[in-house]
């Protein structure tokens, strides 16, 4: 009797310790957040967001940048996938109800040689699916795209979390025809068990994170053990690296276990140089944590650990911008968010939002971590989480109780532009930008 219930105590105590930060700041405490919060402006006056149908429950955004002859960059628009049946339909938190609906994928310009500074009187417009198979399911959810070059088309992936598996769907996007993506295939494996999020290394290579091992498509346990999995951070998730074939079969030419036994591993971002090495972006949603893992970009191997950098919140998606500063935004009261997601009469509608910035491709040259940090922050993530020493320390970019900006799933910046974008998993008006007063 007592080998067991000291197994059970030493269980408990290492969840505790590995979790305990998750635990307090994300599941047992919700914080009294403002209606909304933006450190370059004033949210009232520089903050808004798209009231466009459709344009809603926005998971992913990357930047498509389009580079003239000499490398120079010239447009930059912002793509979205959007999914408003995602209360009907979502592999990751439930429920499994309807698969029929489509979601969709978006374009908006966000600096242009016309428009440098971005063009606030521009909206979103929908993408058409070019040669999309007749019947197929169509649920986006991480995507990445590779630059153009003198105008010739990208590679455009997207994970779709379709009725009977999760499958990545290949596209070609032109300059020329920015509102059609053409389908190229629909690309399979038995090692995609649950993809999420994609990192190009190449137009016909990525990294694809795979965020549960039980998965919720699994009968019967499929309904509670993968909320043990993350809840309790067991270490099941893992990162691969994949090599497409350009037009032959098979398809996956090579695959490569790139990092195994992450927990609940989110979005991935690639920061391709630096001035240390270039690193792979990893965010762990159970431990409400970014990991920066060392990569070898001739042989896409990960060599290990650079830093793990805690946030105060279920880390989500992950963006490198130009100056190499890392981008994260999550969810910081994990209850309410399920709670929407469950979308039960008279539940709430909105969930909180946080998103932060470290300038993690610019170490910090002291030795030291600080003990205060994010001071200007309406709730500081200083106190909540330790800084990391080495790195500049995380910086609030955006906060919200959810009325200004609800359930933030990814975040970036354009360091052209100056705006800032923050997508929402179950926000009604999908997109937020926000854009830094001119001096």
């Amino acid at each position: 009797m007592r080998r067991p219930l000291a197994y059970t105590v030493l269980l408990i105590s290492i969840i505790a310790y590995r979790s305990g930060n998750t635990l307090k700041n994300i599941i047992l405490n919700k914080h009294d957040f403002p209606t909304g919060y933006y450190n370059a402006g004033n949210f009232n006056k520089d903050c808004t967001s798209f009231k466009v149908d459709g344009f809603k429950y926005c998971e992913d955004a990357a930047f498509w940048d389009q580079y003239d002859a000499e490398k120079h960059l010239t447009e930059r628009h912002l793509i979205v996938t959007c999914d408003p049946g995602r209360k009907s339909w979502n592999t990751v938190m439930g429920p499994l109800h309807d698969p029929k609906p489509h979601g969709g994928l978006w374009i908006y310009p966000s600096s242009t040689a016309e428009h440098p500074k971005g063009d606030s009187e521009a909206a979103p417009k929908r993408i058409t699916l070019s040669n999309y198979p007749e019947g197929h399911d169509f649920h986006p959810l991480g995507l990445d795209i590779w630059p153009s070059y003198g105008r010739n088309e990208s590679n455009l992936y997207i994970v779709n979390h379709a009725r009977h598996r999760t499958v990545i769907e290949h596209f070609l996007l032109n300059p020329s025809r920015p509102t059609v993506a053409r389908h190229i295939r629909t690309i399979s494996s038995p090692y995609f068990l649950s993809p999420n999020s994609i990192a190009l290394t190449s137009p016909n290579a990525f990294y694809v994170s795979n965020d549960h091992l039980i998965t919720r498509r699994l009968p019967i346990v499929g309904q509670f053990l993968p909320v043990i999995e993350s809840i309790l951070g067991l270490p099941l998730g893992f990162v691969s690296h994949v090599t497409l074939s350009p037009d032959k079969k098979p398809i996956v030419e090579e695959h490569a276990f790139a990092a195994l036994f992450i927990p609940f591993p989110n979005g991935l971002a690639l920061l391709h140089s630096s001035s240390d090495s270039p690193v792979l972006a990893v965010a762990s949603s159970s431990l409400a944590q970014v990991r920066l893992y060392a990569r070898d970009p001739a042989t896409n191997k990960l060599s290990g650990i650079k830093h793990t950098i805690p946030v105060p919140f279920a880390a989500d998606n992950v963006r490198f911008s130009d100056d190499g500063t890392l981008f994260v935004a999550g969810h910081p009261h994990f209850p309410t968010l399920t709670a929407v997601a469950a979308n039960k009469p008279g539940g709430p509608q909105r969930a909180p939002s946080w998103a932060m910035s470290i300038p993690a491709g610019r170490p910090s040259q002291g030795t030291t971590s600080p003990t205060t940090f994010d001071t200007k922050a309406p709730i500081s993530a200083g106190g909540l989480v330790p800084a990391v020493q080495g790195l500049h320390p995380l910086e609030t970019v955006f906060q919200s109780n959810g009325d200004g900006f609800s359930s933030s799933s990814t975040v970036l910046r354009d360091d052209v532009s100056g705006a800032l974008y923050v997508s929402g998993l179950y926000a009604e008006d999908g997109v937020l930008v926000c854009r830094p007063r001119q001096k």
